[in-house]
């Protein structure tokens, strides 16, 4: 399944349904295996896109599919915006993460805390955030 950014967005625009979006959390799941396997391997561009495509899903089971990309290689994780795993909001993907009770579920979750103790969503929503990548996308 060789696919860049370009062609992606052009296959799956920014909201994917259906059979689409199981393309792209295994398009993501390929890359994230490349960018793990050496930092370049993986297209960290394209792996944005697909992490972009599945918050605008809002599917809470994404989340730790998301937090794999990011944190593949320090490209993916300067790449990735910590708030593309919270598609359903903060609070419902903090209270998501919370009950799973998985070593990367609490290190989503502390990373989560720490940013946003930050002030790195600060009036952040998913429907604002949207938005800004729908603009960032559009040539």
């Amino acid at each position: 399944m060789a696919m860049d950014e370009e062609e992606s967005l052009h296959r799956y625009g920014l909201l994917p349904a259906g059979a689409n979006l199981d393309e792209v959390r295994a398009l993501l799941t390929a890359q994230t295996r490349l960018e793990k396997r050496a930092q370049g391997d993986g297209d960290t561009e394209l792996m944005k896109l697909c992490c972009v495509q599945l918050f605008n899903a809002g599917v809470l089971e994404d989340v730790p599919l998301i937090w794999q990309a990011k944190s593949a290689s320090m490209d993916a994780d300067c790449s990735i915006d910590i708030q593309l795993l919270c598609g359903s909001g903060l609070a419902r993907t903090k209270a998501y993460l919370a009950s799973q009770h998985l070593p990367e579920a609490e290190a989503a979750l502390q990373r989560l805390l720490r940013c946003e103790a930050a002030g790195d969503f600060e009036d952040f929503s998913a429907a604002r955030y949207s938005a800004w990548y729908a603009a960032y996308y559009t040539p």
